[in-house]
């Protein structure tokens, strides 16, 4: 009987226009990658994280962890502007924030899927986090936070599917919460190191707060312009008018955050330490400045405020570009955040130290973050299948 319920209520949820051969292969081939890229991760529990990642004592975090970050705050974005629709109701956005509720799970989980094969022993956190709990560590709070976000969301969705709107409200709400405050623990880990001047400080855990507003905004855009894009259809004038919402959101975000990133580089030139000018040196004119110069400023803010504007906020495809642009270049500026802290030798100058230290992602890495990727993906496809009348209801729950 149970068995039976729940039959019908996919069978309710299922949008079975996706079920089509290309859909069907799609879903596959992300699949197999997910399996193949994080099948390199493991690699490392088996020849050993030294061995497979190029980390080193002096460089002991990299690309997996950028990724990690990049994912985390996204989903932080996402989980946000969803709260508010159902917290105040009447929004614009509301009409969209299901799919947003979906998709900011989808990115905890590929966030959880790098970073679970980035630490050495993952079983260990999961044991000791309970048994052995750190209240003065801020990465305890980080990941005590992220798992009751992640728990409120799935009964949050729960609700959404089976049509409990009062749970959806409460628990959706409580995640946010959970999500602010674990992004905010996510950029203390960093901005409590007073060994990197690059980091410490307390603009960090609103800096990764203003860029989780704009992912989550961009993300919103863009898997909403591609799930109809997928089906082929045309949204609805209700479903269009939430959609230029979130790019409203995204423009004004994208204006905030040139500023607050400009001025982290201004700081350390007028004032700052030694170590920490350095560290500003390696994007502005040092090995990392092309990621910065190129993907930073030019793919991840002028191409997209160019395309916003040309846009007017009517054009849809162009905001899903300038989304899919920001995206990119805030993934780019998580892997510059992290390397440009430790590039910097902590004692430079002493026994002929380099400016800057080596670092290049293995192909271990890559195929880790293609695997994390391939997560989204396959995600957002299978959301897509089997809860896609709940993302496209003419009505919000």
């Amino acid at each position: 009987m149970a068995n039976n319920s729940v039959a019908d209520l996919f069978a309710e949820t299922q949008d079975t226009s996706l079920a089509t051969p290309g859909m069907n292969r799609a879903t596959i081939f992300f699949l197999i990658t997910i399996v193949v890229g994080l099948s390199c991760g493991v690699a490392a529990f088996i020849f050993g994280h030294h061995n497979i990642y190029n980390n080193t004592r002096e460089v002991p975090w990299g690309l997996l962890i950028s990724t990690y970050a990049f994912w985390a705050i996204t989903s932080t974005g996402l989980c946000i502007y969803a709260a508010i629709s159902h917290l105040f109701g009447g929004t614009r956005m509301a009409i969209v924030s299901n799919r947003m509720v979906w998709m900011s799970i989808v990115c905890i989980l590929g966030a959880f899927a790098t970073i679970g094969v980035e630490i050495a022993s993952p079983h260990r956190m999961l044991i000791y986090n309970i048994i052995s709990p750190n209240p003065t560590s801020n990465i305890w709070w980080m990941g005590t936070l992220y798992g009751l976000a992640v728990g409120c969301m799935i009964v949050e969705f729960f609700g959404i599917v089976t049509g409990l709107a009062r749970i959806a409200v409460i628990l959706g709400t409580a995640g946010a919460v959970a999500e602010i405050l674990a992004n905010s623990c996510l950029g203390g880990v960093f901005a409590t190191l007073p060994a990197r001047p690059y980091w410490y400080g307390g603009q960090l855990p609103i800096y990764f707060l203003t860029s989780a507003f704009l992912s989550g905004a961009a993300a919103a855009v863009l898997f909403n312009f591609l799930a109809y894009k997928i089906r082929g259809a045309e949204m609805s004038e209700a479903v269009k008018n939430g959609v230029k919402s979130a790019g409203k959101a995204m423009i004004l975000v994208l204006v905030l955050y040139t500023v607050a990133t400009f001025w982290r580089l201004i700081m350390y030139y007028v004032g700052g330490s030694e170590l920490g000018r350095i560290a500003a040196g390696a994007l502005i004119n040092g090995p990392l400045s092309i990621n910065f110069w190129v993907f930073e400023v030019c793919v991840g803010i002028i191409l997209p405020l160019l395309l916003i504007i040309l846009s007017r906020l009517q054009n849809l495809g162009m905001m899903a570009s300038a989304g899919l642009l920001i995206l990119i270049g805030q993934f780019i500026a998580r892997y510059d955040l992290v390397a440009g802290g430790l590039l910097v030798p902590e004692f430079i100058g002493w026994d002929n130290a380099p400016t800057y230290l080596g670092y290049v992602p293995s192909i271990f890495e890559i195929a880790v973050v293609i695997g994390s990727l391939s997560v989204v993906c396959f995600g957002f496809l299978i959301g897509e299948r089997v809860f896609g009348k709940v993302f496209t209801q003419s009505e919000h729950h």
